[in-house]
């Protein structure tokens, strides 16, 4: 789909591949977990997919950059995704006025430690989308910008899903399938914050765009026809698609 000389010249090792259709695989279960198990078996095994693929996400840029620079990154985006949720929950700054539910354990001081996790297992691959867009010359605030877009079009799938799980409510249910408009806003700003103090080099490009491609095939799938979400569904396949489409542009 996308250029090869712009998807840099790290291949899929056995170890990225491998992680990356574990991954898939856990996300292809959800359905069935629901027929079989009922919906305390989905929570469980939603939550083990945040788990696998943001350790896929962590194997991806380890295998590029070493684990002790990933690690670092790890923890500078879960430290900061953490704080954005934990002072958003308790202000409604910048995201809204909303509470997280006991459905989602562990919890530390209301924010489910998955969170952070899922911030992790997303922006990586948000980067790669931006640095095809931008180029690797792009300025630093284009890209920063550029990722944010890209990023902040996957919750246009996830927080109707999530909302209507369970795992959170808002105060005051907004225009975009109960999400009100400032959570988008919020979501742009902490991500643009983020992607500015992490400021991320020498992307793996090819397996996290390919992250990036299969959460966007698959939340339209899942919600287009198992979730009973066909709103979310067309907008998140517009949001994500039209990145993607930026991108092959751009290569």
């Amino acid at each position: 789909m996308f250029n090869v000389r712009s998807m840099r010249k790290l291949p899929f090792s056995m170890l990225t591949l491998a992680w990356i259709v574990i991954w898939t695989l856990t996300m292809l279960a959800q359905p069935i977990l629901l027929w079989t198990r009922g919906q305390a078996a989905l929570t469980i095994g939603m939550s083990w997919t945040v788990v696998v693929q943001a350790a896929t996400v962590l194997v991806i840029l380890a295998q590029a950059w070493g684990w002790k620079r990933t690690i670092s990154l790890l923890a500078l985006v879960t430290l900061l995704a953490y704080l954005a949720e934990f002072w958003g929950s308790q202000t409604g700054f910048p995201f809204g006025e909303y509470h997280y539910t006991d459905v989602l354990q562990p919890q530390w001081a209301g924010v489910p430690l998955l969170i952070p996790l899922a911030w992790w297992m997303m922006l990586p691959p948000s980067w790669g989308v931006a640095r095809l867009i931008v180029g690797e010359r792009g300025r630093l605030p284009v890209f920063v910008f550029v990722s944010a877009l890209a990023f902040t079009a996957w919750d246009l799938f996830l927080d109707p899903q999530m909302a209507a799980w369970g795992f959170w409510i808002w105060e005051q249910p907004g225009p975009y399938f109960g999400i009100p408009w400032v959570n988008y806003l919020g979501w742009l700003l902490v991500s643009a914050l983020v992607t500015a103090l992490a400021r991320p080099r020498d992307l793996p490009l090819a397996p996290l765009v390919a992250v990036y491609a299969i959460t966007w095939l698959l939340q339209t799938i899942g919600q287009g026809f198992f979730w009973s979400q066909p709103g979310p569904a067309i907008c998140g396949f517009l949001g994500m698609g039209g990145m993607l489409l930026w991108a092959r542009m751009k290569t």
